[in-house]
């Protein structure tokens, strides 16, 4: 095409765009402020252990593997990704524990124990999940929502699932049982969203995952990373590393000029960004982006993260990859979360247990974790986690010793933690949000910010900021509807 783009930023949903436009023949380059890709999904390796920042969980890998095969390459040849199950473990302060995993037989049983008429209950909700996974995901993730038109015509399919309910309120209209409540609903935290307020829509997770499988990649999420980006530089991509940018500058009503805080600078034809959208317009150098960024402000941004970091002597054998170890409420501390303004005593954990998938993320004898609550943003709490943080920290593994890793005081060796402030200052993300804008009805779709900016025509977004928003296969599908917009227009 002789067309050339800059993609901002390396989260999954910038890497997936630029293979895609690399791959259609437009000389892609990629700029990237830390010193590693991947974004959210970065890595460290301190004492021999390799911790993934994350996110942990993959689903839908042919969503992955199709970034390569449109070039006629084999993504095994970049990356193994490894089947985990269960797909979780669940557990509650009572002792309950239920595995949740793709066998039916076996979820029929621990359903059945914990309420019988449950169990047709949740075939019903397969049903709903499979439903809302056809028109949610296979229809509409990766089309642009650019028009209200476009919402307009989605509207039936939305009207027809109920999507203005939340996921709670319609698996509490299959499931009895509270315990199987919270574990048909706690997906949508996955993607930034409340369960009691995200659209129904969202229950199409669990199809996903029922459908696509839970993986890990040997060696980490980071080396799903690294591979995508072997993949695009072999494709004859450019990628930037250390070096943020702080503008982008228009010329006729188009951007242009990318400039960086190192002195770098490039011209092109196209510019998409993965970055946080709020900062994305707080960069243009042109009247729309302060007007922009004012309106972006005034939006319901999802909670932060907080997560602790940390590695023991010896292997725990008992404890799965993934870990959901539920607080004593549930629908009280997701008040909290999204509206409170200090941090809950008694949270509900996700717990990393990588080393049970790959041993060798961490050295012969050693276990790798993390664990991670999720938290108010900066916004709603606006605390000293300079502070606040060690002992948030220390409180979260003494949860976790009583509930999951017996002993563990004992074992610890490296600990650290990201929290809040680290998701503002190292990804520069509005609030400290985690996952961007809130995942509501009214923030979805059209309503969310659009793949192509409504002024400035060769301005793109891609990511958990834009349709159809957070976690992998999300931004993923992001890349898909964008890269389909940028290829049209620069062929145009």
């Amino acid at each position: 095409m002789n067309r050339t783009a800059a993609v901002i930023g390396s989260g999954f949903g910038g890497l997936a765009l630029a293979i895609r436009l690399q791959s259609a023949g437009i000389s892609t380059t990629i700029v990237e402020g830390r010193d590693k890709p991947g974004g959210r999904a970065y890595y460290w390796e301190k004492d021999g252990h390799v911790f993934d920042a994350g996110p942990t969980v993959i689903t839908d890998p042919a969503c992955l593997t199709e970034l390569w095969g449109l070039t006629g390459a084999d993504m095994a040849a970049d990356v193994e990704l490894l089947p985990v199950s269960p797909f979780y473990r669940l557990s509650w302060p009572d002792g309950t524990v239920f595995d949740y995993l793709d066998d039916d037989r076996r979820l029929a049983e621990q359903i059945e124990a914990l309420e019988p008429r449950d169990v047709e209950g949740y075939r019903r909700f397969l049903d709903y999940s499979a439903g809302v996974y056809a028109e949610g995901y296979e229809k509409l993730g990766a089309v642009p929502f650019l028009d209200f038109r476009s919402m307009l015509r989605a509207a039936p399919a939305l009207a027809r699932y109920q999507a203005w309910r939340s996921v709670y309120s319609v698996v509490s209209g299959f499931v009895r049982n509270d315990k199987l409540r919270q574990a048909l609903s706690f997906h949508t935290l996955l993607v930034g969203g409340n369960p009691m307020t995200t659209s129904a829509i969202y229950a199409l997770i669990h199809k996903l995952e029922r459908d696509g499988g839970v993986w890990f990649a040997r060696g980490g999420t980071n080396a799903l990373v690294k591979g995508m980006i072997r993949h695009f530089e072999r494709l004859g991509g450019t990628v930037r590393l250390g070096d943020p940018v702080e503008r982008i500058e228009t010329e006729g009503g188009r951007a242009r000029t990318v400039r960086t805080t190192g002195g770098w600078s490039g011209r092109f034809d196209a510019v998409a960004s993965n970055a946080d959208v709020v900062r994305t317009y707080d960069m243009l150098g042109d009247p729309r982006g302060p007007k922009a960024a004012a309106k972006l402000r005034r939006k319901r941004f999802s909670p932060s993260l907080f997560v602790v970091h940390f590695s023991t002597a010896g292997e725990w054998p008992g404890v799965p990859h993934h870990s959901i170890l539920f607080g004593p409420r549930y629908g009280g501390l997701l008040r909290d979360i999204y509206r409170g303004s200090a941090l809950a005593d008694d949270p509900s954990l996700y717990l990393h247990h990588p080393t049970a998938t790959d041993p060798a993320m961490a050295p012969a004898g050693k276990s790798t974790f993390y664990v991670l609550a999720p938290v108010p943003h900066l916004g709603a709490a606006p605390l000293d986690w300079e502070k606040e943080g060690p002992a948030y920290a220390r409180h979260i593994l003494r949860l976790v010793e009583e509930r999951a890793l017996p002993g563990l005081s004992g074992r610890l060796e490296t600990i650290f933690h990201f929290g809040p402030a680290d998701f503002e200052r190292e990804l520069n993300s509005h609030l400290g949000s985690a996952f961007s804008l809130e995942p509501l009805l009214t923030q979805s779709a059209w309503f969310r910010v659009h793949n192509r900016d409504d002024r400035i025509p060769n301005l793109y977004f891609v990511g958990a900021g834009t349709h159809p928003g957070a976690g992998i296969p999300g931004v993923v599908g992001s890349a898909k509807a964008t890269a389909g917009l940028m290829i049209e227009d620069l062929a145009g």
